[in-house]
């Protein structure tokens, strides 16, 4: 199924998507990568306040080039979301909603995605640029001195992902192997 989907990314909305469905997202995504993410789970263990909400957030695994002159981000690729899976727990527990990146997920992330209502995108690895043209605005927030890893603001349009596990557990990697080898 394809949706369009205006952010932030509600429960209902996120619950309401299915492995293999084809979304594209409109509205604000936040970017962070490992070092970002463990900023996050500190800041939280100490009882620190965020420098953002994450209720209904969704987080773009990716660590953008500098912009060229003329544009607002450099190339924009999803990074290996498996590199995450120790903090994304936390940070669903704490409100976040989607998670985009590319690669397997872990069982304990799954279980969190179960939990509280989270879903996970997919984007395509190696089309950084193309990405990149789907995003209108970037502003830093936070954690600048960690370079492309700092935690920044993106304004995205259309951005094209896939669902690769909804909030079920289901997992299209799991379902396209099945797939394969019952054929």
């Amino acid at each position: 199924m394809e949706r369009h989907i205006t952010l932030p990314l509600t429960e209902e909305a996120a619950r309401s998507l299915r492995a293999g469905d084809r979304v594209y997202l409109t509205g604000v995504v936040y970017t962070s990568r490992d070092a970002g993410h463990q900023r996050l789970c500190r800041a939280l263990e100490r009882g620190e306040k965020l420098p953002i909400d994450l209720k209904d957030a969704t987080i773009y695994y990716v660590g953008p080039t500098p912009a060229p002159p003329g544009r607002v981000i450099g190339s924009a690729g999803p990074t290996t979301s498996g590199r995450m899976d120790a903090y994304a727990p936390a940070l669903l527990a704490q409100g976040a909603r989607g998670m985009i990146g590319k690669g397997a997920r872990s069982p304990q992330v799954v279980e969190a995605m179960k939990r509280y209502g989270g879903v996970y995108f997919g984007a395509i690895g190696g089309a950084g640029a193309l990405l990149a043209a789907c995003i209108k605005g970037c502003r830093l927030i936070a954690y600048e001195d960690l370079g492309a890893e700092a935690l920044r603001e993106l304004y995205v349009e259309e951005m094209p992902l896939y669902v690769v596990i909804d909030s079920r557990g289901e997992n299209l990697y799991e379902l396209g192997r099945a797939a394969y080898l019952r054929s």
